[in-house]
């Protein structure tokens, strides 16, 4: 038997109607967070992944937490590694408001729909997470349409990624956790005042030139943390001492004297990296037993 010819599903009126009552929904019960687009900057042709990921641009949309009791996940792990937090959280978008917040023409996003790879920062927690899935289809067709993307995240691992959005608190993941070079310069008075965020550079004795993005400068100690270190042949080089290095919008210079790498997980000038505090716990492992990372067999 055929379906009632004198009910449809697919009038135009109500799925607008049922659209716009799911934005509204979204806008009480859901959560103000910046949505990342992930910009590719050299991908590995073999591996498909692409390391130095940038990310430079942040727009504000309102999503729904589906997570009610906390988010999902492993939790919180202790490893031999340390800590590890493995959160995972499924935000719910309106597809509307993705095309008038995001995905408009002067915002430059390609795609039709979130990408996987892209991140999304809830400043209710203050964590950023990456797009995993992304899942279109549900609701499923409740009145032949559809009006929201579902994102499955987690909690993003920041690993040196470029970070220029903006936002304060988004950037200052990467001021505080990128990996670090510190060059302590010469205290003759040359130095002049580095700005956060220009580029320092230094040409090596074979004129390659090394540059890197001033993450702090303190003339105090004439200390210049950089951070996104790079070489302009595309090779590895490290900085060297008894050379100039020079701010590209401040042209601030100086003599470098002594090269430090801060290999550290910091934050706020305080050591969080956690390994070290395991290893003077004596009890959290029994190293008696036979297998003291897993169950023990008789």
């Amino acid at each position: 038997m055929a379906t009632n010819r004198y009910i449809s599903q697919g009038v135009k009126s109500e799925q607008n109607l049922y659209e716009d009552l799911t934005i509204e929904s979204l806008k009480i019960y859901g959560q103000d967070v910046y949505y990342l687009p992930r910009t590719i900057v050299n991908e590995d042709k073999i591996l498909g992944e692409d390391v130095p990921s940038r990310f430079t641009s942040a727009y504000k949309v309102e999503m729904y937490i589906e997570n009610v009791d906390g988010f999902d996940g492993e939790g919180d792990l202790f490893t031999k590694f340390g800590v590890e937090i493995r959160d995972q959280a499924t935000f719910v978008l309106a597809r509307k408001r993705w095309a008038q917040t995001v995905s408009k023409v002067d915002n430059q996003i390609n795609g039709i729909r979130p990408r996987e790879g892209d991140l999304i920062y809830l400043p209710l927690s203050n964590k950023l997470f990456e797009i995993m899935r992304v899942e279109h289809e549900a609701p499923f067709y409740q009145l032949q349409n559809l009006v929201v993307f579902k994102l499955q995240t987690e909690l993003f691992e920041y690993s040196d990624e470029d970070l220029d959005t903006g936002i304060t608190s988004i950037d200052n993941v990467e001021t505080e956790y990128a990996y670090t070079y510190t060059l302590t310069l010469n205290d003759s008075g040359q130095s002049g005042t580095f700005v956060v965020g220009e580029t320092a550079s230094m040409t090596l004795s074979s004129g390659v030139v090394m540059s890197g993005e001033v993450a702090r400068w303190t003339d105090s100690d004439n200390k210049l943390r950089l951070i996104h270190i790079g070489a302009d042949d595309g090779n590895y080089h490290e900085f060297v001492a008894d050379l100039a290095i020079t701010g590209s919008t401040s042209s601030a210079t100086g003599t470098v004297t002594l090269v430090t790498e801060e290999g550290l997980v910091k934050a706020s000038s305080t050591v969080v990296e956690q390994n070290t505090d395991f290893d003077a716990i004596l009890d959290f492992l029994d190293f008696s037993e036979s297998n003291p990372f897993g169950d023990v067999r008789d």
